[in-house]
């Protein structure tokens, strides 16, 4: 099997990962996903598309990530994995779509408006 790319977005995180036949390997910017994701939580956050699927030990990920915080990576790299996973086998979307793996989550931070002390924040309004 060629390796297999696949992009993963979510707030200011952009995951690019390349699925590769293996034995479970998750590597992130030369890590194990273990070690660039402290979190319990986080970790299942990236692994569960293989969980769902029961293809943790087939491949070897490698992913290359860069922006946003903690959790906007861990759920680009679960996008990315998710849409690695489906050019792999078509028949994998149906289940994975049900989880709501498949859909990228668009909110983003709103920006700043002038005049304001934040994006939709009023100061204090004065009658008098």
């Amino acid at each position: 099997m060629e390796s297999i790319n696949a992009l993963g977005r979510r707030k200011a995180a952009v995951a690019r990962v390349y699925l590769n036949d293996g034995k479970g390997n998750i590597t992130i910017n030369g890590k194990d996903y273990k070690d660039y994701f402290g979190s319990d939580i986080l970790q299942y956050v990236v692994t569960q598309p293989l969980l769902l699927l029961n293809s943790a030990d087939k491949y070897d990920i490698t992913v290359n990530l860069e922006g946003g915080g903690e959790r906007g990576q861990a759920e680009a790299v679960r996008l990315g994995i998710t849409r690695a996973l489906v050019k792999v086998d078509a028949e994998n979307k149906t289940s994975l779509k049900a989880n709501g793996f498949v859909t990228r989550d668009p909110r983003e931070v709103e920006r700043k408006k002038p005049g304001r002390p934040k994006a939709r924040k009023r100061f204090q309004f004065s009658k008098r």
